[in-house]
């Protein structure tokens, strides 16, 4: 079983290497990387490239280890116990598996995806250290053993917001994803447009890896966010000249609603401008 990329993902060499690193070593593998890198899209493509069924539980503030596990809902015994419910005789009814149960008895070898890990309490990734590692869990309300027939792939993916632990990095195949260069972005601008006009690609390009130059950016545009504003680009039958434009005036450019997220990097260049028009008079 090896991931060698798909048509609709441009894997660079040292990530197919670690994908399969990490299911040889049978680990989970830990992937970081800037938001919009293509963490999450990585387990789709996996799961695709090997044909296997994806599993996906996407981490909350809220989340608990044990909701992957299974949870009793002991709640709706004791109401169903009031009313006289024959279904209060077996516990198993008032069970419900989580996504680690699933994966472990799937007939066939999943990809389970733990999606931002690092939302979650510091205590979350720990909780999970024995059941990721031997593959198994005890089930308290019915005194049984859950244990995988055969270990999923699994994927987990964090943005950095809080350090793990040392005791669960060493579980883990770990992989950071660099931000593309213009090469391997204009890869993956091929996939998701091929019939887009090179010279629009080259001007937008510029404008992107600028932009996200600017010192004191508060949030630097993404992938996901430059293919975005292409595809408006392209709705709006925008020449490369719009983007060509050296008009201190008008240094932030056209729809850049799709690249500048938060009123403080709008402000940067409204700022930016004003500045370049002043130094100009």
């Amino acid at each position: 079983m090896k991931f060698t990329g798909t048509k609709d993902y441009v894997a660079s060499d040292d990530l197919r290497v670690a994908v399969n690193a990490a299911i040889a070593l049978q680990r989970p593998l830990l992937i970081k990387g800037e938001p919009g890198t293509g963490k999450t899209v990585l387990a789709h493509e996996i799961a695709k490239a090997v044909n296997a069924p994806l599993i996906e539980w996407h981490i909350k503030s809220t989340t608990k280890a044990q909701q992957g596990l299974y949870e009793y809902d002991a709640i709706t015994r004791l109401r169903d116990s009031q009313l006289g419910d024959e279904r209060v005789k077996d516990v198993k009814n008032y069970i419900k598996k989580g996504k680690l149960w699933e994966a472990f008895t799937g007939t066939t070898r999943p990809v389970l995806l733990i999606d931002e890990i690092d939302k979650a309490d510091i205590e979350f990734p720990n909780d999970l250290l024995l059941e990721l590692d031997r593959m198994e869990f005890f089930v308290y309300e019915t005194q049984e053993v859950v244990k995988a027939t055969q270990r999923p792939i699994v994927i987990i993916t964090s943005n950095n917001e809080k350090e793990l632990p040392d005791a669960f990095l060493r579980r883990c195949f770990f992989h950071y994803i660099r931000f593309p260069d213009r090469e391997t972005m204009t890869q993956i601008i091929n996939v998701h447009f091929p019939d887009i006009q090179r010279n629009l690609v080259r001007e937008a390009m510029t404008v992107f890896y600028d932009i996200r130059d600017v010192p004191g950016l508060k949030k630097k545009p993404s992938t996901s966010e430059l293919l975005d504003w292409l595809k408006l680009l392209m709705v709006e039958d925008l020449p490369p000249e719009a983007l060509r434009n050296k008009d201190s005036a008008k240094l932030i450019p056209p729809l850049h609603g799709a690249l500048l997220k938060n009123e403080q990097d709008v402000h940067l260049f409204e700022r930016l401008a004003f500045m370049a028009r002043r130094e100009k008079n």
